[in-house]
């Protein structure tokens, strides 16, 4: 019932594609498996390219993800809806990406840059070398930020959450995720300087 859940089959059906979030988690808190495979379809990118950032090692991410999708439709009843889904999902997935981090904290990585095309202008060594040595300096910047300023970075600038949902995915205030940001942003700056 679960895998059936966590891994949807290519096409679920027409039945939930066009509904809201809400009447999805309704549905699947009813046990609805196709309509919470609609969900997993709708937000899983989404939450695998966040599970990425946070562990930075693809395989971390995947068993994160699922691990929150397994949560999420084992407490699907209790979901009161105060928050939207997706903001539900990130919480739980940014929990177990951190209780990941803690029992075994990887480094950083940004694997998730996309590898140039074969002809495009990248594709020169010397720039190549040079993108993989800016890869690095932000991949070390990233992991020099303490885990709530890194954490709100990410979520606003490679997830693109408005400030609102980050604070509710954070458990802070708007105004304690714009101090956050604003301290990564600074920090980030000066330590991406020599790169500009």
């Amino acid at each position: 019932m679960i895998e059936r859940a966590v891994s949807p089959s290519p096409d679920p059906g027409l039945l939930g594609r066009d509904l809201p979030d809400r009447l999805l988690a309704v549905r699947a808190a009813e046990g609805d498996e196709d309509s919470f495979a609609v969900l997993v379809q709708r937000h899983g990118g989404a939450l695998l390219a966040l599970a990425r950032c946070m562990l930075g090692n693809p395989q971390d991410a995947e068993e994160a993800v699922q691990d929150a999708f397994v949560s999420a439709w084992r407490r699907l009843p209790e979901y009161r809806h105060s928050a939207e889904f997706r903001t539900w999902m990130y919480r739980i997935t940014v929990n177990r990406c951190l209780t990941m981090r803690r029992r075994r904290p990887p480094p950083l990585s940004l694997e998730t840059v996309v590898e140039p095309a074969a002809g495009d202008a990248w594709s020169q060594p010397a720039r190549s070398a040079e993108q993989e040595a800016a890869t690095a300096a932000l991949c070390h910047a990233l992991a020099e930020l303490d885990a709530g300023q890194r954490l709100c970075w990410i979520l606003r600038e490679v997830q693109g959450l408005p400030y609102k949902e980050i604070a509710h995915v954070t458990r802070t205030s708007e105004q304690t995720v714009r101090g956050r940001l604003f301290r990564a942003r600074r920090s980030l700056q000066e330590a991406m300087g020599p790169w500009r």
